[in-house]
Parts: structure tokens; C-alpha cells; sequence
């Protein structure tokens, strides 16, 4: 799963860049969003493959608070992007006629830039507050990465102004952003409702269909791991939404926004062809003596 996610995300990534068809501020949204799950199933993947691997079993204090780090900062660039990625369907199917001026590339390159810097900053001083925490005890994580219960169960020190702050991140970036993103998807079905062509209706709302989905894996899984202030969440039912969020959706996204798109397979299809071309020169050549 693993693999294919890197794969998939990575080939729209790719198509994204060589294909000028895709070369619009949705599918620049959507390969933003594909490299960001590139990282982020990374960030906890990659030394669980080493553990599994090798048998050690260990991690240092530095790559545990590393390793949370990025963890909550991709999460938060990622429900930013979500809110930009609804801003811009909302201005596609709502201001059609305007669309071209408003969602311009200098405004695009800004809002991912704006998503990047404002997650990474507002994590930076969750990271502060991490590397105060003082360990004694126990060494043993009950996860399978560092996570917030498991790390503040073998915190020997107060850690109440860690959750506090916790909890802020989550009403204003998880809350904030899904209430953004509930807004814009009202607007939207309000104005599907009132196209006047069926075929215009069904073509938006299955566009928008595949967003909800992942809006729905996304908020769903952080909501269910991070809402009770307590930290309340039974421990394997952490460990089985942790997976969802960190190996499940990354896997489904290139599926969801991209691969089952009829441009994005277009697109594929032309690029397999180009390459097969320039990997086997002969077989055009050869096709050529036959059809004269």
C-alpha cells in the first residue's frame, strides 16, 4: 500500500507537470496535495518499515519529537489545502465566467505557500512545548509512531499546557477549516441545484463527490483521535484510526481526485505511449515498414 501510494501520487505529480491539459489551478491543487501524502505517509511509514525490518525496536528522543512534528504539521498544510482546493471549486462551478481572472497562477502559487507556512509555524511552538516535557520511567510507546496519548502517558511532567494547545489546534485549524470547507461546498450545491443543464449537475456534483469523500476520511479520523481533551480514546482504537489516516487515505487520494478522472487517464495514457516510444525506438520504426 505503501508503494502504490508513493506511486500514484507521484504519477500526478508527473502527469501534472508534462501534461499542458492539466496544467490548470485544480490539478495544481491536487498534485500540491499528492506531494504533501507523499510525506506524510512517510513521515510515520518509513520507520515502521525499519522496525519491522531490522527487529530494533527503537527510536530516539530527537526523531520521536521529529517525527511528531511533521506528523501534525503535514496533517495541518493538508486541511488548509482542502480548504483552497473547495475555495477553488466554489469559484469554478459558482463564478464560472470569472474563474479565469480570479483563480490566476500568481494567486495559486500563494495560496500553497500561505497553507505550507502557516501549518509549519503554528506546529513550531507545539514543538517548543514537546521538547519541555521531561521522560522517566517507562521508555515503551504503545503506537506504532509518536503520537500524543502515547507520548503524554510517559511524560513524567505536567503536560496539561501541551493539550491546551492541542486542543486550540483543533478548533482552529481542524474546526476552522471544516467549517470553511462546509461553507463552500453549501454555496456550491446551492448553485448546482440551480444549473440548468442535468449534464452540467451530474458532471459538478460527481467533481465534488470525490472531495467530500476524502473530507470525510480526513476531518472523520482526526476528529475521532484528537476531539476528547482527556485524551479518552482507547488505545487500539487509536492505533486502528491512526492507520486509517496515515496509510489509508494517503493510498486513496490519487484514486479519489485523480487516476479515475477521464483527462488524468487521457493524459496517462499519452504519457505511457511517449515513453514506451523513446524505451523501445525500434518498434515505431518497425510498425512504420509495415504500414507502407
Amino acid at each position: 500500500m505503501y508503494l502504490i501510494t508513493v506511486i500514484g501520487n507521484a504519477t500526478i505529480i508527473f502527469l501534472v507537470c508534462v501534461d499542458h491539459h492539466l496544467q490548470t489551478p485544480m490539478y495544481f491543487f491536487i498534485s500540491n496535495l499528492a506531494f504533501l501524502e507523499i510525506w506524510f505517509t512517510s513521515s510515520t511509514s518509513i520507520k515502521l518499515f525499519v522496525i519491522l525490518g531490522s527487529g530494533r525496536r527503537t527510536i530516539s528522543l530527537g526523531s520521536c519529537f521529529a517525527q511528531s512534528y511533521f506528523y501534525f504539521a503535514l496533517g495541518c498544510t493538508e486541511f488548509v489545502l482542502l480548504v483552497v482546493m473547495s475555495f477553488d471549486r466554489y469559484i469554478a462551478i459558482c463564478q464560472p465566467l470569472r474563474y479565469a481572472s480570479i483563480m490566476n497562477p500568481q494567486l495559486c502559487i500563494y495560496l500553497v505557500v500561505a497553507a505550507w507556512l502557516i501549518s509549519f509555524t503554528l506546529i513550531s511552538s507545539r514543538l517548543v512545548l514537546l521538547y519541555k516535557l521531561t521522560f522517566c520511567g517507562s521508555n515503551k510507546i504503545q503506537h506504532f509512531f509518536c503520537d500524543n496519548s502515547p507520548l503524554f502517558k510517559l511524560s513524567c511532567s505536567d503536560s496539561s499546557l501541551l493539550r491546551k494547545t492541542d486542543s486550540l489546534f483543533l478548533s482552529f485549524i481542524v474546526l476552522g477549516s471544516l467549517c470553511l470547507t462546509l461553507m463552500f461546498y453549501t454555496c456550491i450545491l446551492f448553485c448546482i441545484l440551480h444549473l440548468p443543464a442535468a449534464s452540467g449537475r451530474s458532471k459538478a456534483f460527481a467533481t465534488c463527490s470525490s472531495h467530500l469523500t476524502t473530507l470525510a476520511i480526513a476531518y472523520g479520523s482526526c476528529i475521532a483521535l484528537y476531539a476528547s481533551p482527556s485524551g479518552g480514546v482507547a488505545l487500539e482504537t487509536n492505533k486502528i484510526i491512526a492507520l486509517l489516516n496515515t496509510v489509508l487515505y494517503p493510498f486513496l487520494n490519487p484514486f479519489i481526485y485523480s487516476l479515475r478522472n477521464k483527462t488524468v487517464i487521457l493524459a496517462l495514457n499519452k504519457a505511457l505511449a511517449h515513453i514506451t516510444m523513446w524505451l523501445f525506438p525500434s518498434s515505431r520504426c518497425v510498425s512504420g515498414q509495415q504500414s507502407h
